[in-house]
């Protein structure tokens, strides 16, 4: 019987985590791209991923996780799917409104790997941490049932990596995940039961946050 992973990754560094006074000029200051040190994360997310199998990736459609799923995706020659249940928690502490983030067509014509025929829904804000975690664990629980002889990526925010393990692994996850910057959760099916076997590794970075950062 194949043995099916999926890997789940964080974005890479974002650029307002570098420079706080972005924010206060930024087009879409809630959409920030990365930094160059998350676009180093990225490349070294993407090397770390060679020779794993992986032949889906899904990622959220903010620019962030479109840049960071890129970098995968071009070394290991796949299209990226954009799908809002993989987005960034809609917090209304964090953000005042529906974020907004540029179009997936406009995406499209800077990263061409992007996979426009694939619709990946709306997300609703504003949004509670059970809300978060329930739209994010129910994504990993379809795709594996949709690929389920193959290997998925997902890249996510430091609260869907946390609810697409806990959608795989349980309840548990929420506590356990370590969501740090450009991490790898790595979850495996084994005689029909999910098991974590990383959980939030960076050992693939240069880079490493120490302390877990949402906003």
């Amino acid at each position: 019987m194949t043995q099916q992973t999926v890997w789940i990754a964080r974005h890479g560094n974002r650029i307002d985590f570098v420079n706080p006074e972005w924010f206060n000029t930024a087009e879409r200051p809630y959409d920030p791209h990365l930094s160059d040190d998350g676009i180093l994360q990225a490349k070294q997310l993407a090397k770390r991923l060679i020779g794993e199998n992986i032949t889906q990736i899904f990622a959220s459609p903010f620019l962030r996780t479109v840049q960071t799923a890129n970098e995968v995706a071009e070394v290991l020659d796949l299209p990226i799917k954009l799908d809002w249940a993989l987005c960034e928690w809609l917090n209304p502490e964090w953000m005042p409104a529906m974020p907004e983030t540029l179009s997936l067509e406009t995406m499209a014509k800077k990263y061409s790997r992007i996979d426009l025929s694939y619709n990946g829904g709306t997300s609703q804000y504003p949004e509670t941490w059970k809300a978060c975690m329930k739209r994010s664990g129910e994504i990993s629980q379809r795709l594996v049932a949709e690929f389920p002889t193959e290997n998925i990526l997902l890249v996510g925010h430091g609260a869907s990596v946390i609810g697409t393990a806990a959608g795989l692994v349980g309840e548990i996850a929420e506590t356990e995940v370590k969501a740090s910057l450009c991490c790898l959760v790595k979850i495996v099916l084994r005689e029909e039961q999910w098991v974590m076997e990383l959980n939030g590794d960076t050992s693939h970075l240069d880079n490493r946050e120490t302390t877990v950062r949402f906003v």
